[in-house]
């Protein structure tokens, strides 16, 4: 303690080192975390600290580590900081793109803080500042404020809302928006994320079908579900955080899924099994093996009696990456729409750079293989690489994929990543970690040993990167 305050003294071999105790993300305890070399992994979501600096060296997080003093005297450590630092929860480094997700903001905020001084345009179709999407169903449709992430040096970069691309010219090198504008630019970003299948079935443009998209969607889905009856199509990690949000919260929830298990294509149906009994001992109801075919309605809305309230879709056919304006192009893209890029986040056209769930970019963990990921942590890391190319310091992306997804209070970790032909748990080169779920699933260790002995430690060698480490930093 200083002056009242929490601090993380870290002594690295012979060398002390004194930070903020708690991640800028969601608060984790840094004792907690993990510590290799000069790194310092938070024992939450996988976000990485340098101890000498309180620099990012791997995201979710979004601010630096504020950093202290530290001096030995007669065998004691002396810590000394301002106290209007040390009641801070982290310090951020002073600090052409296309939507305003973490991708972009990062980009952005990576070009101050390497000495860009031009101007910084960010132009987004959304009617907010760049806001937390992960938190939409994870805390709880809360008010739209407690989305928002802050904008630091925002007088530097000028973003530009409701102001939605219909086209790029990549000779004139102009974008042009739907309502008639256009831009031209030197360098550009294209973070326009992803999106979901709408319904395709008869009764989908009923009143009561809600898509989770925005902050909007998310205060209108908790309005609409108070003590009434709701379905819920697909159950993906989107569509499973909203049943287990929304138990006990509407009249009933029911769920329902094409495959036989939640998360079966991704985490096997071992997981998915246990997270669908856990639901169910919150009166969740599972359909599984079906499909929706048809709404039934009254007066436009859906009223069917299996059906009686409103349908929640987040996701029912899956994501799909944002790039329709680019049809017609010659801008690269794979079979799903998504822009190839590599590893410095280049497209095949000269100063156009691409980021985030629209893109598909080699994954080293899978021997360069492209892939689309759609995860905040790689979103982030996208676009701090793309940064770093635009100003010529080239820089290549090395970064072990990790998903977390929380529901009724249990966490799920997920590090690493399948290929199409690698699905089962526990298998090279992808781990999962299940986080106070219970007895009888593999890896119920302490996610810091995840860290230590899991796929990021396999990798550790071949990626040089610091995500294995000796337990408990302190």
């Amino acid at each position: 303690m200083v002056a009242g305050h929490p601090v993380l003294l870290v002594r690295n071999k012979k060398e002390f080192s004194a930070l903020g105790s708690r991640c800028p993300h969601y608060g984790a305890p840094l004792s907690k975390g993990v510590l290799r070399g000069h790194r310092l992994r938070c024992p939450w979501h996988g976000a990485c600290f340098n101890i000498k600096t309180g620099d990012i060296e791997e995201y979710p997080s979004l601010d630096c580590l504020p950093c202290f003093k530290v001096r030995l005297e007669d065998g004691k450590v002396f810590v000394t900081a301002k106290k209007k630092v040390l009641t801070l929860p982290a310090a951020t480094k002073h600090n052409q793109h296309l939507e305003l997700g973490v991708a972009a903001l990062v980009c952005a905020e990576t070009l101050r803080q390497e000495g860009f001084t031009g101007r910084i345009i960010m132009a987004t179709k959304e009617k907010h500042a760049p806001y937390d999407k992960s938190r939409l169903i994870k805390v709880c449709l809360q008010e739209e404020q407690d989305h928002a992430r802050r904008a630091r040096g925002a007088s530097l970069i000028f973003a530009c809302f409701c102001l939605q691309a219909v086209s790029v010219d990549f000779q004139k090198q102009k974008v042009h928006f739907k309502d008639g504008s256009s831009q031209k630019y030197n360098q550009l970003l294209i973070a326009t994320g992803s999106h979901s299948s709408f319904l395709k079935v008869p009764g989908a443009d009923l009143q009561n079908i809600c898509h989770l998209q925005t902050p909007e969607d998310s205060s209108k889905i908790l309005e609409l579900a108070a003590g009434r009856n709701v379905v819920v199509v697909g159950a993906s990690f989107i569509g499973m955080e909203a049943a287990a949000f929304l138990s006990d919260k509407a009249a009933a929830v029911s769920v329902v899924e094409k495959d036989e298990f939640p998360f079966q294509k991704t985490l096997g149906p071992q997981v998915g099994g246990v997270c669908m009994k856990m639901l169910q001992n919150k009166g969740v109801k599972f359909y599984m093996k079906t499909e929706l075919c048809e709404l039934k309605g009254k007066d436009g809305k859906v009223s069917h009696a299996t059906f009686a309230a409103f349908v929640l879709a987040p996701f029912p056919a899956g994501a799909f990456p944002s790039s329709a304006f680019l049809k017609g192009t010659s801008i690269a893209r794979d079979s799903s729409g998504a822009i190839l890029v590599d590893l410095h986040m280049r497209t095949n056209i000269p100063n156009v750079f691409a980021a985030g769930d629209v893109v598909s970019f080699p994954v080293a963990l899978l021997n360069g293989e492209h892939s689309s990921i759609h995860h905040q942590q790689v979103a982030e890391a996208h676009g701090s690489i793309a940064a770093f190319n635009m100003l010529k310091k080239l820089k290549e992306l090395h970064t072990v994929p990790f998903f977390w997804t929380t529901m009724l209070g249990k966490s799920i970790h997920y590090a690493g990543r399948t290929g199409q032909r690698r699905k089962e748990l526990n298998r090279f080169p992808a781990e999962l970690l299940i986080h106070q779920l219970g007895p009888g699933l593999v890896n119920t260790q302490p996610l810091s040993r995840l860290w230590e002995r899991g796929s990021c430690g396999v990798y550790l060698k071949q990626l040089k990167l610091c995500s294995s480490g000796v337990r408990n930093p302190v």
